[in-house]
Order: structure tokens, then C-alpha cells, then sequence
């Protein structure tokens, strides 16, 4: 029994014929890159694909002609600031073609890269909303940093030029402030950038190490290149962190998400390092300070306890100088009373003293018997006599 059968060209042929004059004109397709080969030749060969909530639903491939491709991919980049890569949500410009001998693909003649962007920024505005519909958005804000966080746990690539410049500007820093700083390696662009900075945040907690903080550190790119700050896993596993998280990515216009619900955030590596250094010379200039009040005060203090001594000391010399005073007046009444009993003076006027033969002064002729010794003292000399007659 013969079959009807046709060949595989033919069969081939009918296809592209079909599919051809289904889509004679070219048409906007909004695909998902998830392969890109730029070959030697200058053409670029992609992978597109769409996923829904059970998983990839559409699979295609893409080529861009080496003489659109020269072309297209600077412009894109131009715009995006980053070269067309995986994980990309793009608008393109197809033409469909069927080959006999390679099958369907579409030939990509232009791509929107304010599409691409447009995405981004979707995205972006969905996660914020589900952080903060979650209460994600200040759980950062509610942990204290320490006044001087010492050691610090620092995720980034070490290869980074941002970690570099963090780490020569703590280490050159004019005061000589010292911090403990351990690297915690991570991818830190790309699609799996997310996923290895949540598995570094992961290992620093598991390494029972107390750190004060952790900063995230990158030093700039494109804003593709930095769009993985903007996925809702990584924000959600900073803002829900029990440190401290302090980001430093490098951007000078964007404000990503991870920037959004992290403790504190700076532009750059550099102004990061600036920023803890600044937290120390504050501390140095507050200590510095106490130690100029309290030196001032200590010296007001010995001022005033010299001036209460130089007081005393005047108080005591002028006490001690009035009692000398007073007793150098009361020596000289006193000296002044004694010479003028001295009987020598008395004697001076014609006066004459007489004692009897014991030196017994004789005030009158009481007791004195004739035949007894007296004596008779004047001013220049004494007379031994003997009482002949009593009267």
C-alpha cells in the first residue's frame, strides 16, 4: 500500500512559506535575554525567553547581523550604560525567518534600549511597594549603630576599584583611626548578584563574629549593571538584617532600593569611609574638648586656691605683725615700770638704802638692836656701819 508522503525540504519550504506570510512586515517583540554570543565574525547570536509564574513558557533565538550589530549594541549601551546581557528585559525590532536548513529564528533589526530601562524602573517601583506594604521600608532605621562601630564586616569583590579606594582611605587616613575590617566576597553585578550578597550577608552571621556593622560596597556602573540593588530578595534581606547595613554603590543619581531600606546610605566607597572616619574625629574632638575643660578647670581651681593661700597668708602676717605690735608696746609700759622702781634711780636723787648683816632691807628701826651690822647702799658706793644709838 503507498503512503502520500513529502519530502523534508519541501516540507521545510511550506513552513517558511507559512510562517513568512504570516508575518510578512517586521514586528516589536518584548523578550527576556537569557544567552548572548557575539561571534568572530561580528555577528550576535541571542536566546530569548519568557517565563510565567510556573516557569518558561517561550523559547526563541535572535540574530543580529554583524552590519546592524555594530551599530545597535553602542547605541543600546549608550543609553543603558551597559552592553546587551543576560537576564535583560528588551523591546526589539524582528523580522521573522524560517530557514530550511536552520529552522525559526528572528532576525533583530533595532532594539529600544528606554524599553529596557522602562522595566527596570517598574520593577523597581513594584518592590517598593511590596516593602512597604510588608513594613520592610525603616526596619533598618530602628537599629543602633554604635557611636564608634570598630570592627565591620565588608561585602564586595576584592578585586572592586570601590572596595579599593574604602580600604586606602581608612588605612591613609591623617589621625591614624584604626578599623577592623573583614571581607565577605560576593558578585556584585549580573543575575546572580543578589543571591551572593544574601549568602555573604548569611555568612557573617554565621561566623559568631560581633560586628558593629556591615557595609555594602560597590564602586559605580551603568544603571543596568546596577539594577540588581533593586531586587526585592536582596532589599528584603537588608531591611530585615539584625546590623547595621550601610550601602555604598557607587552612583551619583540613582537612589536604588537596597540604598532605600538599609540603615544608612552614601554615594560612593569613599564618602563611606569619610563618613565613619568623621564619626571618630567627632568622638576626638568631643574628648579633646573635656580634656581642655577640665585642664581649665583644674587650673581656675589652683588660681583660686593660690589666691585664697596669698589671703591667708596676708591674714596671718598682719595678725602675727599687730600681736608683736601689741606686745612690744606692752614691754616697753612694762619696762618703762620697771625702771622707774629700780632703786638705783632712787638713789641718783640722794636717797640711800640700809640692809642689815643678812641683806634684809630695814624700813624702819623696828627689830635693830645697838651693836648690829648694817649696811647703807648709795648711788656710788656702800657704807658698812654699826648702830650705836637708836632714836
Amino acid at each position: 500500500m503507498e503512503r502520500d508522503f513529502i519530502d523534508l525540504f519541501e516540507f521545510q519550504s511550506r513552513l517558511k512559506q507559512g510562517v513568512e506570510l504570516l508575518f510578512p512586515n517586521r514586528l516589536w517583540i518584548k523578550a527576556e535575554v537569557s544567552a548572548v554570543k557575539a561571534r568572530g565574525g561580528g555577528h550576535c547570536y541571542l536566546e530569548l525567553s519568557q517565563s510565567n509564574a510556573k516557569g518558561l513558557i517561550a523559547k526563541a533565538t535572535a540574530i543580529i547581523w554583524a552590519s546592524k550589530y555594530r551599530y545597535v549594541a553602542p547605541h543600546f549601551e549608550s543609553v543603558t550604560g551597559s552592553p546587551l546581557s543576560e537576564g535583560m528585559t528588551v523591546l526589539m525590532e524582528v523580522q521573522v525567518n524560517y530557514s530550511e536548513l536552520y529552522g525559526f529564528s528572528l532576525i533583530v533589526n533595532d532594539l529600544d534600549p528606554e524599553f529596557s530601562l522602562g522595566v527596570k524602573e517598574l520593577e523597581k517601583q513594584k518592590t517598593i511597594e511590596r516593602l512597604t506594604k510588608e513594613g520592610l521600608m525603616d526596619l533598618q532605621k530602628g537599629l543602633a549603630l554604635p557611636a564608634l562601630p570598630y570592627r565591620i564586616a565588608v561585602i564586595s569583590a576584592s578585586d572592586a576599584a570601590g572596595y579599593r579606594d574604602f580600604m586606602r582611605h581608612i588605612e591613609e587616613n591623617p589621625f591614624g583611626f584604626t578599623l577592623a575590617t573583614d571581607l565577605y566576597q560576593a558578585q556584585m553585578q549580573g543575575v546572580d548578584c543578589p543571591s551572593s550578597i544574601i549568602a555573604a550577608l548569611d555568612a557573617v552571621m554565621a561566623s559568631g563574629v560581633a560586628y558593629d556593622a556591615v557595609l555594602i560596597l560597590r564602586g559605580g556602573g551603568s544603571k543596568l549593571d546596577l539594577a540588581c540593588f533593586d531586587n526585592y530578595d536582596l532589599a528584603a534581606a537588608v531591611a530585615r538584617y539584625p546590623l547595621p547595613v550601610l550601602t555604598a554603590i557607587g552612583h551619583d543619581q540613582d537612589h536604588h532600593v537596597c540604598d532605600m531600606v538599609a540603615h544608612e546610605y552614601v554615594k560612593t566607597p569613599t564618602a563611606l569611609a569619610d563618613y565613619l572616619l568623621e564619626m571618630y574625629e567627632n568622638e576626638d574632638a568631643r574628648i579633646s574638648s573635656y580634656v581642655t575643660r577640665v585642664r581649665l578647670a583644674f587650673s581656675n581651681r589652683i588660681l583660686q586656691m593660690d589666691t585664697a593661700v596669698e589671703r591667708l597668708e596676708r591674714r596671718i602676717r598682719n595678725g602675727y605683725a599687730m600681736k608683736l605690735s601689741m606686745m612690744e608696746s606692752a614691754l616697753q609700759v612694762l619696762q618703762t615700770r620697771i625702771s622707774a622702781a629700780d632703786p638705783r634711780k632712787i638713789m641718783e636723787r640722794g636717797y640711800a638704802l640700809a640692809v642689815d648683816a643678812q641683806g634684809v632691807v630695814l624700813k624702819g628701826v623696828s627689830g635693830v638692836s645697838v651693836g648690829d651690822k648694817v649696811s647703807v647702799m648709795f648711788a656710788d658706793g656702800t657704807i658698812d656701819a654699826s648702830v650705836t644709838n637708836i632714836k
